[in-house]
Protein backbone atom coordinates (compact mmCIF):
# COMPACT_ATOMS: atom_id res chain seq x y z
CA UNK A 1 0.00 0.00 0.00
CA UNK A 2 1.47 3.52 -0.78
CA UNK A 3 1.29 5.34 2.13
CA UNK A 4 1.31 9.22 2.84
CA UNK A 5 4.46 9.06 3.91
CA UNK A 6 5.96 6.60 0.99
CA UNK A 7 4.38 9.65 -1.49
CA UNK A 8 5.97 12.21 0.61
CA UNK A 9 9.71 10.57 0.70
CA UNK A 10 9.56 9.45 -3.17
CA UNK A 11 8.25 13.36 -3.68
CA UNK A 12 11.57 13.92 -1.82
CA UNK A 13 13.79 11.98 -3.31
CA UNK A 14 12.72 13.32 -6.71
CA UNK A 15 11.92 16.73 -6.20
CA UNK A 16 13.91 19.73 -8.35
CA UNK A 17 15.89 22.63 -6.48
CA UNK A 18 14.72 25.77 -5.66
CA UNK A 19 16.36 28.99 -4.26
CA UNK A 20 15.55 31.53 -1.83
CA UNK A 21 15.85 35.31 -1.01
CA UNK A 22 15.25 37.79 1.20
CA UNK A 23 15.22 41.63 1.92
CA UNK A 24 14.58 44.62 3.79
CA UNK A 25 13.15 44.37 7.58
CA UNK A 26 9.88 46.08 9.48
CA UNK A 27 9.09 46.07 12.71
CA UNK A 28 8.82 43.14 14.87
CA UNK A 29 5.44 41.18 14.80
CA UNK A 30 2.94 41.87 17.39
CA UNK A 31 3.28 39.96 20.27
CA UNK A 32 1.09 40.46 23.99
CA UNK A 33 2.03 38.05 26.99
CA UNK A 34 -0.56 36.35 28.45
CA UNK A 35 -0.83 38.68 31.36
CA UNK A 36 -1.04 42.15 29.39
CA UNK A 37 -3.95 39.94 27.56
CA UNK A 38 -5.79 38.60 30.20
CA UNK A 39 -9.06 40.26 29.32
CA UNK A 40 -9.71 37.87 26.80
CA UNK A 41 -10.09 34.45 26.43
CA UNK A 42 -8.05 31.91 24.71
CA UNK A 43 -7.50 28.06 24.84
CA UNK A 44 -3.45 28.26 25.84
CA UNK A 45 -1.18 26.85 23.93
CA UNK A 46 -0.89 23.30 25.14
CA UNK A 47 -4.27 23.04 24.27
CA UNK A 48 -5.32 19.62 23.73
CA UNK A 49 -6.14 18.42 20.31
CA UNK A 50 -9.67 17.87 20.73
CA UNK A 51 -9.87 21.20 21.43
CA UNK A 52 -7.55 22.69 19.08
CA UNK A 53 -7.60 20.33 16.55
CA UNK A 54 -10.02 20.54 13.28
CA UNK A 55 -9.31 17.15 12.46
CA UNK A 56 -7.34 15.23 9.37
CA UNK A 57 -10.51 16.40 6.74
CA UNK A 58 -10.73 20.58 7.57
CA UNK A 59 -9.34 22.58 5.70
CA UNK A 60 -6.27 24.75 6.08
CA UNK A 61 -6.79 28.18 7.77
CA UNK A 62 -4.85 30.41 4.87
CA UNK A 63 -3.44 34.43 4.88
CA UNK A 64 -3.10 36.67 1.94
CA UNK A 65 0.24 36.66 0.10
CA UNK A 66 2.55 39.33 -0.08
CA UNK A 67 -0.06 41.70 2.21
CA UNK A 68 2.44 41.82 5.78
CA UNK A 69 6.08 43.26 6.28
CA UNK A 70 8.23 40.83 7.27
CA UNK A 71 9.31 41.61 10.95
CA UNK A 72 12.67 41.73 11.96
CA UNK A 73 13.52 39.57 14.97
CA UNK A 74 14.40 41.99 18.29
CA UNK A 75 18.03 41.84 19.44
CA UNK A 76 18.20 41.17 22.86
CA UNK A 77 20.09 43.90 24.76
CA UNK A 78 22.57 42.75 27.55
CA UNK A 79 21.29 43.07 31.52
CA UNK A 80 24.94 43.08 32.24
CA UNK A 81 28.35 43.66 30.55
CA UNK A 82 30.47 43.41 33.79
CA UNK A 83 33.47 41.27 34.56
CA UNK A 84 34.35 38.65 31.20
CA UNK A 85 31.04 37.90 30.17
CA UNK A 86 28.11 39.72 28.74
CA UNK A 87 24.88 38.70 31.04
CA UNK A 88 20.80 38.16 29.55
CA UNK A 89 18.48 37.56 31.51
CA UNK A 90 15.14 36.02 29.51
CA UNK A 91 11.97 34.40 30.54
CA UNK A 92 10.19 31.19 28.78
CA UNK A 93 6.33 32.29 28.74
CA UNK A 94 3.26 32.10 26.83
CA UNK A 95 1.69 34.99 24.78
CA UNK A 96 -0.43 35.84 22.06
CA UNK A 97 1.08 36.75 18.69
CA UNK A 98 -0.70 38.61 15.28
CA UNK A 99 0.25 36.47 13.19
CA UNK A 100 -3.30 35.57 10.54
CA UNK A 101 -5.10 38.69 9.85
CA UNK A 102 -7.79 39.06 12.44
CA UNK A 103 -6.67 36.30 14.82
CA UNK A 104 -4.61 36.50 17.83
CA UNK A 105 -2.10 32.96 17.84
CA UNK A 106 -1.40 31.34 21.30
CA UNK A 107 2.25 30.69 20.96
CA UNK A 108 5.03 29.95 23.39
CA UNK A 109 8.04 32.46 23.70
CA UNK A 110 11.47 33.62 24.93
CA UNK A 111 10.65 37.35 26.63
CA UNK A 112 7.09 37.27 24.73
CA UNK A 113 8.98 37.70 21.30
CA UNK A 114 7.66 35.54 18.27
CA UNK A 115 9.74 35.42 16.22
CA UNK A 116 12.05 34.22 18.77
CA UNK A 117 14.97 37.15 19.78
CA UNK A 118 18.52 37.69 18.49
CA UNK A 119 21.33 37.68 20.90
CA UNK A 120 24.50 38.44 19.17
CA UNK A 121 28.00 37.35 20.96
CA UNK A 122 31.57 38.06 19.68
CA UNK A 123 34.14 34.94 19.65
CA UNK A 124 36.19 34.60 22.72
CA UNK A 125 33.44 36.29 25.27
CA UNK A 126 31.50 34.16 27.30
CA UNK A 127 27.81 34.80 26.86
CA UNK A 128 25.53 34.37 30.40
CA UNK A 129 21.97 33.28 30.04
CA UNK A 130 19.79 32.92 33.04
CA UNK A 131 17.01 31.06 31.95
CA UNK A 132 13.73 31.24 33.63
CA UNK A 133 10.49 29.17 32.39
CA UNK A 134 7.47 30.17 33.48
CA UNK A 135 5.47 27.40 30.82
CA UNK A 136 3.20 24.53 32.25
CA UNK A 137 5.51 22.27 30.99
CA UNK A 138 9.54 21.36 31.89
CA UNK A 139 11.99 22.33 29.17
CA UNK A 140 15.62 22.34 28.11
CA UNK A 141 17.28 25.11 26.33
CA UNK A 142 20.12 23.74 23.51
CA UNK A 143 22.22 26.50 21.49
CA UNK A 144 22.65 24.71 18.30
CA UNK A 145 25.63 24.41 16.87
CA UNK A 146 27.70 25.41 19.78
CA UNK A 147 30.95 24.52 21.80
CA UNK A 148 29.42 24.37 25.39
CA UNK A 149 30.16 22.30 28.48
CA UNK A 150 27.40 19.44 29.40
CA UNK A 151 25.62 21.38 31.93
CA UNK A 152 24.75 24.35 29.43
CA UNK A 153 24.43 22.09 26.41
CA UNK A 154 20.46 21.57 26.62
CA UNK A 155 20.23 17.80 26.70
CA UNK A 156 17.03 16.09 26.55
CA UNK A 157 17.14 14.90 29.80
CA UNK A 158 18.68 17.99 31.69
CA UNK A 159 15.16 19.32 32.27
CA UNK A 160 14.44 23.29 33.73
CA UNK A 161 11.03 22.53 34.95
CA UNK A 162 8.08 24.99 35.30
CA UNK A 163 9.04 28.02 37.65
CA UNK A 164 12.43 27.55 38.02
CA UNK A 165 15.51 29.47 36.58
CA UNK A 166 18.89 28.10 35.58
CA UNK A 167 22.24 29.60 34.10
CA UNK A 168 23.37 28.46 30.87
CA UNK A 169 27.07 29.35 30.42
CA UNK A 170 28.67 29.71 26.49
CA UNK A 171 31.86 29.85 26.18
CA UNK A 172 31.88 31.45 22.63
CA UNK A 173 35.09 29.95 22.07
CA UNK A 174 34.57 29.05 18.43
CA UNK A 175 34.85 31.07 14.90
CA UNK A 176 31.92 33.25 13.47
CA UNK A 177 28.37 30.89 13.08
CA UNK A 178 25.23 31.42 12.84
CA UNK A 179 23.32 29.86 15.20
CA UNK A 180 20.32 29.09 17.07
CA UNK A 181 18.54 28.00 20.29
CA UNK A 182 15.39 25.98 21.27
CA UNK A 183 13.40 23.81 23.24
CA UNK A 184 14.88 20.03 23.32
CA UNK A 185 13.28 18.36 26.00
CA UNK A 186 12.61 14.75 25.17
CA UNK A 187 9.08 14.23 23.80
CA UNK A 188 7.93 17.73 23.86
CA UNK A 189 10.22 19.23 22.07
CA UNK A 190 8.52 18.81 18.67
CA UNK A 191 5.48 20.84 20.03
CA UNK A 192 7.67 22.95 21.61
CA UNK A 193 9.41 24.38 18.92
CA UNK A 194 6.45 24.34 16.65
CA UNK A 195 4.86 26.61 19.03
CA UNK A 196 7.49 28.92 18.99
CA UNK A 197 10.49 28.03 21.29
CA UNK A 198 13.09 29.26 18.73
CA UNK A 199 15.82 32.29 18.58
CA UNK A 200 18.65 32.98 16.85
CA UNK A 201 22.22 33.46 18.64
CA UNK A 202 24.58 35.01 16.27
CA UNK A 203 28.74 34.84 16.82
CA UNK A 204 31.18 36.75 15.28
CA UNK A 205 35.08 37.47 15.27
CA UNK A 206 37.95 39.74 13.65
CA UNK A 207 37.69 37.30 10.48
CA UNK A 208 34.37 37.97 9.77
CA UNK A 209 33.97 41.55 10.74
CA UNK A 210 37.25 42.60 8.39
CA UNK A 211 35.20 41.19 5.41
CA UNK A 212 33.44 43.91 2.81
CA UNK A 213 30.08 41.88 3.19
CA UNK A 214 26.65 44.01 3.34
CA UNK A 215 26.47 44.62 7.39
CA UNK A 216 24.04 46.40 9.99
CA UNK A 217 20.58 47.00 8.13
CA UNK A 218 21.53 45.27 5.27
CA UNK A 219 22.05 41.77 7.06
CA UNK A 220 19.19 39.74 8.01
CA UNK A 221 18.31 37.00 10.03
CA UNK A 222 15.39 34.92 8.56
CA UNK A 223 13.89 31.90 9.79
CA UNK A 224 11.55 29.99 7.58
CA UNK A 225 8.97 27.62 9.15
CA UNK A 226 5.35 25.72 8.17
CA UNK A 227 2.33 25.73 10.16
CA UNK A 228 -1.40 25.22 10.05
CA UNK A 229 -4.19 26.96 11.91
CA UNK A 230 -7.48 26.23 12.72
CA UNK A 231 -10.38 28.55 12.25
CA UNK A 232 -10.20 30.45 14.56
CA UNK A 233 -6.11 31.36 13.81
CA UNK A 234 -4.76 28.65 16.82
CA UNK A 235 -1.83 26.53 15.68
CA UNK A 236 -2.87 22.77 14.94
CA UNK A 237 -0.40 21.09 16.32
CA UNK A 238 -0.14 17.05 15.55
CA UNK A 239 2.96 14.54 15.41
CA UNK A 240 4.09 13.58 11.93
CA UNK A 241 1.45 16.36 10.05
CA UNK A 242 3.92 17.91 6.97
CA UNK A 243 0.66 17.55 4.67
CA UNK A 244 -1.87 20.00 6.87
CA UNK A 245 1.03 22.62 7.42
CA UNK A 246 0.63 24.65 4.55
CA UNK A 247 1.53 28.14 5.60
CA UNK A 248 5.17 29.32 5.08
CA UNK A 249 6.37 31.99 7.60
CA UNK A 250 8.62 34.07 7.32
CA UNK A 251 10.12 35.50 10.90
CA UNK A 252 6.80 34.28 11.86
CA UNK A 253 5.01 36.01 9.14
CA UNK A 254 3.03 33.86 6.48
CA UNK A 255 4.35 35.09 2.87
CA UNK A 256 5.34 38.34 3.91
CA UNK A 257 6.60 41.18 1.45
CA UNK A 258 10.27 42.45 2.09
CA UNK A 259 11.31 46.16 1.41
CA UNK A 260 14.76 46.02 -0.09
CA UNK A 261 17.03 48.31 -1.73
CA UNK A 262 18.17 47.87 -5.19
CA UNK A 263 22.16 46.88 -3.43
CA UNK A 264 23.19 43.69 -1.60
CA UNK A 265 21.90 42.23 1.10
CA UNK A 266 23.33 39.33 3.29
CA UNK A 267 20.42 36.60 4.10
CA UNK A 268 20.98 34.47 6.95
CA UNK A 269 18.34 31.76 6.26
CA UNK A 270 17.41 29.36 9.47
CA UNK A 271 15.32 26.50 8.40
CA UNK A 272 13.01 26.22 12.09
CA UNK A 273 10.86 24.11 10.85
CA UNK A 274 9.49 20.82 12.25
CA UNK A 275 9.47 18.45 9.08
CA UNK A 276 9.43 20.32 5.84
CA UNK A 277 12.65 20.71 3.50
CA UNK A 278 12.54 23.90 1.74
CA UNK A 279 14.60 24.12 -2.10
CA UNK A 280 14.55 27.86 -2.27
CA UNK A 281 15.71 29.32 -5.36
CA UNK A 282 14.25 33.21 -7.24
CA UNK A 283 11.31 33.00 -9.10
CA UNK A 284 13.58 34.38 -12.03
CA UNK A 285 16.31 31.41 -11.42
CA UNK A 286 18.65 34.55 -10.44
CA UNK A 287 22.09 34.32 -8.88
CA UNK A 288 22.59 33.56 -5.17
CA UNK A 289 25.70 33.41 -3.29
CA UNK A 290 26.16 31.37 -1.04
CA UNK A 291 29.27 32.30 1.63
CA UNK A 292 27.80 30.57 4.78
CA UNK A 293 26.69 27.37 6.20
CA UNK A 294 25.78 26.33 9.89
CA UNK A 295 29.45 26.95 11.14
CA UNK A 296 30.25 29.84 9.32
CA UNK A 297 31.78 31.27 6.38
CA UNK A 298 32.34 28.90 3.07
CA UNK A 299 36.47 29.04 2.22
CA UNK A 300 34.70 30.78 -0.87
CA UNK A 301 31.63 32.09 -2.05
CA UNK A 302 29.63 29.71 -4.01
CA UNK A 303 26.84 31.34 -7.19
CA UNK A 304 24.25 29.07 -7.44
CA UNK A 305 21.02 29.11 -7.99
CA UNK A 306 19.16 26.76 -5.69
CA UNK A 307 19.55 26.68 -2.00
CA UNK A 308 18.54 23.47 0.14
CA UNK A 309 18.03 23.59 3.52
CA UNK A 310 16.77 20.47 5.84
CA UNK A 311 15.33 21.15 9.14
CA UNK A 312 18.10 22.73 12.02
CA UNK A 313 20.00 23.97 8.92
CA UNK A 314 21.67 27.30 7.62
CA UNK A 315 23.30 29.10 4.84
CA UNK A 316 23.83 32.52 4.18
CA UNK A 317 23.25 33.78 1.13
CA UNK A 318 24.30 37.24 -0.80
CA UNK A 319 21.46 38.76 -3.40
CA UNK A 320 22.25 41.31 -5.23
CA UNK A 321 18.90 42.93 -6.15
CA UNK A 322 20.52 46.20 -8.12
CA UNK A 323 20.01 43.68 -11.05
CA UNK A 324 16.27 44.44 -11.16
CA UNK A 325 14.58 47.88 -11.21
CA UNK A 326 13.12 50.15 -8.95
CA UNK A 327 9.36 49.36 -7.96
CA UNK A 328 9.72 45.88 -9.32
CA UNK A 329 9.50 42.45 -7.39
CA UNK A 330 10.84 39.09 -6.92
CA UNK A 331 9.31 35.68 -5.34
CA UNK A 332 11.49 33.47 -3.32
CA UNK A 333 10.45 30.12 -4.10
CA UNK A 334 10.01 26.57 -3.29
CA UNK A 335 10.03 23.61 -5.20
CA UNK A 336 10.38 20.99 -2.17
CA UNK A 337 6.83 19.03 -1.32
CA UNK A 338 4.65 18.03 0.74
CA UNK A 339 1.48 20.41 -0.47
CA UNK A 340 -0.17 22.29 -2.57
CA UNK A 341 2.11 24.26 -4.91
CA UNK A 342 -0.02 26.93 -5.11
CA UNK A 343 1.20 28.04 -1.22
CA UNK A 344 4.06 25.74 -0.22
CA UNK A 345 5.57 26.66 -3.47
CA UNK A 346 6.07 30.43 -2.31
CA UNK A 347 7.84 32.21 0.18
CA UNK A 348 8.15 35.57 0.47
CA UNK A 349 8.31 38.70 -1.86
CA UNK A 350 10.95 40.92 -2.18
CA UNK A 351 9.81 44.45 -3.10
CA UNK A 352 12.56 47.06 -4.66
CA UNK A 353 11.58 50.08 -3.75
CA UNK A 354 14.56 52.84 -3.61
CA UNK A 355 18.15 53.30 -4.56
CA UNK A 356 20.91 52.61 -2.67
CA UNK A 357 24.98 53.53 -2.37
CA UNK A 358 26.53 50.15 -2.26
CA UNK A 359 29.77 49.95 -0.58
CA UNK A 360 30.03 45.87 0.00
CA UNK A 361 31.56 43.12 -2.29
CA UNK A 362 32.24 39.60 -1.59
CA UNK A 363 36.03 38.12 -1.75
CA UNK A 364 37.04 35.74 -3.45
CA UNK A 365 38.32 34.03 -0.25
CA UNK A 366 36.26 33.86 2.54
CA UNK A 367 38.46 32.07 5.20
CA UNK A 368 40.52 29.67 5.62
CA UNK A 369 39.37 26.13 7.20
CA UNK A 370 42.22 24.13 9.70
CA UNK A 371 43.20 21.16 7.45
CA UNK A 372 41.69 17.87 8.53
CA UNK A 373 43.68 15.36 10.85
CA UNK A 374 44.26 11.81 10.43
CA UNK A 375 40.71 9.80 12.24
CA UNK A 376 40.93 7.71 14.81
CA UNK A 377 38.44 5.78 14.21
CA UNK A 378 35.41 5.34 11.89
CA UNK A 379 32.36 4.12 12.51
CA UNK A 380 28.68 3.95 10.44
CA UNK A 381 25.54 5.37 12.13
CA UNK A 382 21.86 4.08 11.49
CA UNK A 383 18.55 6.69 11.07
CA UNK A 384 15.33 4.50 10.38
CA UNK A 385 11.81 5.55 10.76
CA UNK A 386 9.81 1.98 11.11
CA UNK A 387 6.21 1.78 11.18
CA UNK A 388 4.31 -1.64 12.12
CA UNK A 389 0.49 -2.64 12.13
CA UNK A 390 -1.14 -1.62 15.61
CA UNK A 391 2.05 0.07 16.86
CA UNK A 392 3.13 3.53 17.23
CA UNK A 393 5.70 4.29 14.93
CA UNK A 394 9.66 4.31 16.29
CA UNK A 395 12.75 6.49 15.76
CA UNK A 396 15.32 4.29 15.36
CA UNK A 397 19.24 4.62 15.58
CA UNK A 398 21.47 1.67 14.93
CA UNK A 399 18.19 -0.04 15.77
CA UNK A 400 17.51 0.98 18.93
CA UNK A 401 15.21 3.61 20.55
CA UNK A 402 16.94 6.82 22.85
CA UNK A 403 18.00 5.54 26.13
CA UNK A 404 19.34 8.49 28.34
CA UNK A 405 21.01 5.46 30.33
CA UNK A 406 22.56 3.68 27.39
CA UNK A 407 25.96 5.30 25.51
CA UNK A 408 26.34 4.29 22.67
CA UNK A 409 29.32 6.00 21.32
CA UNK A 410 32.71 5.88 23.31
CA UNK A 411 34.63 8.86 22.30
CA UNK A 412 38.64 9.23 22.99
CA UNK A 413 39.02 12.98 24.18
CA UNK A 414 41.09 14.53 21.45
CA UNK A 415 40.94 12.46 18.35
CA UNK A 416 38.81 13.00 15.19
CA UNK A 417 36.32 10.39 14.09
CA UNK A 418 35.08 9.89 10.57
CA UNK A 419 31.27 9.01 10.67
CA UNK A 420 28.90 7.48 7.68
CA UNK A 421 25.21 8.20 8.67
CA UNK A 422 23.27 5.90 6.50
CA UNK A 423 19.48 7.16 6.39
CA UNK A 424 17.87 3.33 5.82
CA UNK A 425 14.57 3.90 4.64
CA UNK A 426 13.43 4.45 1.02
CA UNK A 427 10.69 6.35 1.45
CA UNK A 428 11.38 8.74 4.39
CA UNK A 429 13.89 11.54 4.71
CA UNK A 430 16.15 12.31 7.79
CA UNK A 431 18.56 14.55 8.69
CA UNK A 432 21.31 14.17 11.24
CA UNK A 433 22.53 16.89 13.70
CA UNK A 434 25.69 16.44 16.11
CA UNK A 435 25.94 18.47 19.69
CA UNK A 436 29.03 20.08 20.54
CA UNK A 437 31.03 20.17 17.19
CA UNK A 438 31.20 21.69 13.58
CA UNK A 439 32.18 18.36 11.69
CA UNK A 440 33.19 18.95 7.65
CA UNK A 441 31.39 16.64 5.26
CA UNK A 442 34.03 14.12 3.11
CA UNK A 443 31.37 12.48 1.14
CA UNK A 444 27.74 12.27 0.18
CA UNK A 445 26.94 8.99 -1.64
CA UNK A 446 29.92 8.13 -2.15
CA UNK A 447 31.13 11.25 -4.23
CA UNK A 448 32.56 14.36 -2.66
CA UNK A 449 30.22 17.34 -1.63
CA UNK A 450 29.05 19.77 -3.53
CA UNK A 451 30.53 23.43 -2.57
CA UNK A 452 27.14 24.57 -0.37
CA UNK A 453 28.11 21.76 1.70
CA UNK A 454 32.24 22.18 1.94
CA UNK A 455 32.31 24.27 4.83
CA UNK A 456 31.76 23.72 8.76
CA UNK A 457 28.48 22.17 9.27
CA UNK A 458 26.35 20.65 12.34
CA UNK A 459 23.22 19.47 10.76
CA UNK A 460 23.22 17.34 7.44
CA UNK A 461 20.48 16.19 5.04
CA UNK A 462 19.89 12.43 4.50
CA UNK A 463 17.18 11.61 1.63
CA UNK A 464 15.54 8.44 1.54
CA UNK A 465 18.31 6.29 0.90
CA UNK A 466 21.43 8.79 1.07
CA UNK A 467 24.42 8.36 3.07
CA UNK A 468 27.29 10.95 4.27
CA UNK A 469 30.31 10.68 5.09
CA UNK A 470 31.22 13.64 7.64
CA UNK A 471 34.56 14.08 10.12
CA UNK A 472 34.56 15.43 13.36
CA UNK A 473 37.01 16.02 16.42
CA UNK A 474 36.31 15.85 19.74
CA UNK A 475 38.91 18.48 21.35
CA UNK A 476 36.79 21.12 23.52
CA UNK A 477 34.86 19.12 26.11
CA UNK A 478 34.24 15.92 27.84
CA UNK A 479 31.13 14.41 28.97
CA UNK A 480 27.36 12.84 27.34
CA UNK A 481 26.53 14.61 24.11
CA UNK A 482 23.24 13.31 21.66
CA UNK A 483 23.47 13.32 18.33
CA UNK A 484 20.17 12.38 16.35
CA UNK A 485 17.87 13.22 13.34
CA UNK A 486 16.21 16.86 13.29
CA UNK A 487 13.57 16.35 12.10
CA UNK A 488 12.12 16.86 15.75
CA UNK A 489 9.14 14.31 15.31
CA UNK A 490 11.65 11.91 14.12
CA UNK A 491 13.87 12.55 17.70
CA UNK A 492 10.33 12.71 19.98
CA UNK A 493 9.70 9.70 18.84
CA UNK A 494 13.41 7.90 19.79
CA UNK A 495 15.80 8.85 16.73
CA UNK A 496 18.53 9.85 19.17
CA UNK A 497 21.74 8.36 21.04
CA UNK A 498 24.40 9.13 23.06
CA UNK A 499 27.94 9.68 23.15
CA UNK A 500 30.67 9.92 25.64
CA UNK A 501 33.81 11.92 25.37
CA UNK A 502 36.18 10.54 27.89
Amino acid sequence: MVTRRRMIGAALATGGGVLLMRTTLRPAASVETAAAAAAHTHPGPAASAAEADPGPDAGPTLAPKFTAAMPLPPVLAPVSTDGAADTYAVTMLKAYARILPGHRTDVLTYNGAFPGPVIRARSGRPVVVRQTNLLDDPVSVHLHGARVPVASDGGPMNLLDTGATRTYTYPNDQPHASLWFHDHAHHLESEHVYRGLAGTYLITDATEAALPLPAGRYDLPIALRDARFDPQGRLVYRMDDPLNRTTILANGRPWPKVEVAARKYRLRLLNSSNLRFFSLRLADGGPLTQIGSDGGLLERPHITDTVDLSPGERADVVVDFSRYPVGSSIVLTNSMPPGPAEHVGQVLRFDITRAADDPSRVPAQLRTLPALGAAARERTVVLEYQEKPGAAPLGLIDGKVYDPARVDASVAFGTSEIWTVVNANKDVPHNFHLHLVQFRVLARNGAAPGPAESGLKDTVRLLPGESVRLQALFDSYRGRYPYHCHLLDHSAMGMMAQLEIT
